[in-house]
């Protein structure tokens, strides 16, 4: 059985830690669906392709040690995982942008699977509000704080133009909500306190293009 330590976990992990653990989930849930009780940093590792040292010392940051010889109990690393990343608890957001990419994500029902649960969207655009995407209803901007009020919003997701972004954030500062996922590529600024996430779709596809041009460059060599 996986032994997690009594000690206090930390509050604050290193990013690429975190960032790592969810990849160590997801491969634990085929495990567990493919009726595999045990694991071992190196297997692990070698699905991963990370080191297993690093493997090691990332699970020991939340307390938890696997058995000599055996390795990791699947199931209980699993849930263990997904009880210190907080996937197992509710967190109540209101998407800013109910358009393309803020509708298409009201309509991921794998974030939900995750502990995001989008309560109430968010737009200017007339023909949107009053209408319902995945059995979530769009709203005036107008509404914003009451929602976050009464909902218990602790996340804003912005999924608005670029020009909008800051004016959106500010909002939903002022509304009290505690975190911001931004999907905008706009660096915005939050008051001291608040938790900002930035997941650009646009860096992600400049790194793309630019790795893949320098790839067909040197295949043309």
């Amino acid at each position: 059985m996986t032994d997690r330590s009594t000690a206090t976990r930390p509050d604050l992990l290193p990013e690429p830690t975190l960032r790592r653990l969810p990849w160590y989930l997801a491969y634990l849930s085929t495990l567990r669906n493919a009726a595999i009780e045990y694991i071992s940093t190196t297997r692990i590792a070698e699905a991963l392709d990370v080191d297993p040292s690093q493997i090691a010392k990332d699970l020991s940051f939340l307390g938890i040690r696997g058995k000599t010889r055996i390795g990791y109990q699947v199931g209980a690393l699993e849930s263990a995982l997904r009880d210190y990343l907080g996937f197992d608890k509710r967190h109540n957001a209101i998407m800013m942008g109910a358009g393309s990419l803020g509708g298409a994500l009201i309509s991921d029902n794998g974030l939900q699977r995750y502990g995001l649960n989008v309560v109430a969207g968010i737009d200017l655009n007339p023909t949107l509000i009053g209408t319902t995407i995945n059995g979530v209803r769009i709203f005036s901007p107008s509404d914003t704080e009451r929602l976050v009020r009464e909902l218990d919003v602790k996340i804003g997701i912005i999924a608005v133009p670029v020009d909008s972004a800051q004016d959106v954030a500010d909002t939903l500062a002022g509304a009290g909500v505690q975190a911001i996922w931004n999907f905008t590529p706009s660096r915005i600024r939050v008051r001291e306190g608040m938790v900002i996430a930035n997941t650009s779709i646009y860096s992600h596809l400049a790194v793309m293009y630019n790795r893949l041009q320098s790839l067909n460059k040197e295949n043309k060599k």
